[in-house]
Formats: C-alpha cells, sequence, structure tokens
C-alpha cells in the first residue's frame, strides 16, 4: 500500500469542471488499488458531513510541503486557494502589495487573489511519490 490510515493527502481532478484543482482529506481506508479519503472542505451531498470518497491511487498525492518565498514573480505558475481547494494559475502582474492578478488558462480568467492564498506550484514526481519544486520563470 502506497498511503496509510491517517495520511494527509490531496486529490487531483474530481471530474468534470475540477481540472486543474487539488483537494485535501485524509485516508480513511485502504483497499486493494483505492482509497477512501475524506475531505476537509468537501460537504455531502446533505452537507451534513464531510465528504468521503473511494479514490483511485494514481489521483492521490501527499500534500506537498510549504515552499516559503517573501513574493511571487511575474509569468510565474502557482496554487490559488479558492472555492474549497488549490487551483493552478500564473501570475501576471502584482497590483498591490500582497496582491497578485493570477490567470487560469482551464477558464481564461484573471482573478485578483491576496498572497495567504497563493503557494508556489509544485509537480508531483509518481514515481519517486516526491512534490519538485521548480521555480519558473
Amino acid at each position: 500500500m502506497k498511503y496509510k490510515r491517517g495520511d494527509q493527502v490531496e486529490v487531483v481532478d474530481l471530474g468534470p469542471g475540477f481540472l486543474g484543482s487539488n483537494y485535501s482529506g485524509n485516508i480513511i481506508s485502504t483497499f486493494d488499488d483505492e482509497y477512501i479519503v475524506q475531505f476537509r472542505t468537501l460537504l455531502e451531498d446533505d452537507s451534513y458531513g464531510p465528504l468521503r470518497e473511494f479514490v483511485k491511487a494514481e489521483k492521490i498525492r501527499l500534500v506537498p510541503e510549504s515552499v516559503d518565498v517573501s513574493s511571487l514573480n511575474l509569468g510565474e505558475t502557482v496554487d490559488v486557494y479558492a472555492n474549497d481547494g488549490w487551483w493552478m494559475g500564473r501570475v501576471i502582474s502584482k497590483t498591490g502589495e500582497f496582491e497578485y492578478l493570477v490567470h487560469f488558462d482551464r477558464t481564461n480568467q484573471d482573478i485578483m487573489y491576496l498572497f495567504p492564498f497563493i503557494r508556489v506550484h509544485q509537480e508531483w514526481d509518481a514515481a519517486n511519490d516526491v512534490w519538485v519544486y521548480s521555480r519558473n520563470p
């Protein structure tokens, strides 16, 4: 088993409308190549409890370690916390001391975010089960 009960993870690609996003949760149970993940921010349809879903191993990653930066570069790939998950975008301008305009290619939208809601994007290396940080541009 790759992950164990209690591991903090992020789940990618929950289906249509969620491409380019990651949602945080914990492993609740393990099966052959699937896990039950209890999400931290997503609720069941009845809104009475946290969403629990069977998720295939290839859609699960450990929560990335924090990368401490004091500012972001123009053109830098970032993840923005919005709508209960992390969404990948690109910094296109700095508009205030702690405000950045982020462009999302998938929706062709430019949206302003405060620095605390932005993290440096990292890529998941599935072969080695690690996050890879390579700052761009």
